[in-house]
């Protein structure tokens, strides 16, 4: 359920841009209700889409809030991000601007990976799963450099999708694509970690 509830921005992403685009004419006139004229047709899917994923990020950390008086960072920034860039997307009513969203949450982790180890001489990672696994030193080293190019490539992978084929296939990608290479990933250091837990068992 927890893994539900924090998907449910991009599902509810999902979902609208796909009833819009099913309603051409309704998510039109609903689009230029509340924006304003001159929206073309084929952007009002988007536009709506990235309204619900606004609204549904605001009511998650409200939801967060209210039951447990505390919410995470990342919650924080992924909100921050959405407000700004999908803010942007409905004021200039250009869809590049969300398109971007992920890419900036991908490289921003890859940034803080990346400049904690270098800078603060901090393994991240280590201090996340630390407390449930013990791992040699260099393979945490390893897992920290695993996890900051998944995040490189992700948001680098996002933008060639977004850019270089239909705003229909950058959606299903969002949905489909972008979970499913993070399960994969997450599955490979999974079975990655069980061999040097092992190994360190068995020693």
């Amino acid at each position: 359920m927890k893994i539900l509830f924090d998907l449910l921005p991009i599902i509810l992403f999902f979902g609208a841009y796909k009833f819009a685009g099913a309603n051409d004419v309704a998510a039109h006139e609903l689009a230029t209700r509340w924006l304003g004229d001159g929206i073309p047709a084929t952007q009002a899917p988007i536009l709506i889409a990235t309204a619900v994923a606004i609204l549904a990020t605001c009511m998650q950390i409200a939801w967060v809030w209210w039951r447990h008086r505390k919410v995470d960072r990342m919650m924080w920034i992924s909100l921050a991000l959405i407000t700004i860039l999908g803010g942007a997307t409905l004021v200039f009513h250009n869809p590049d601007f969300i398109k971007w969203k992920p890419t900036a949450l991908y490289w921003l982790f890859a940034i803080v990976l990346a400049g904690s180890a270098l800078v603060l001489r901090k393994n991240l990672i280590r201090s996340m799963l630390e407390h449930q696994v013990r791992l040699p030193d260099p393979v945490w080293a390893r897992l920290n450099v695993a996890w900051a190019s998944f995040f490189l490539f992700m948001g680098g992978l996002n933008l060639y999708v977004a850019y270089s084929f239909s705003e229909d296939t950058w959606v299903n990608f969002k949905m489909f694509g972008g979970l499913g290479l993070m399960l994969l990933f997450v599955l490979g250091q999974g079975y990655y970690l069980s061999r040097h837990i092992e190994e360190e068992t068995t020693a």
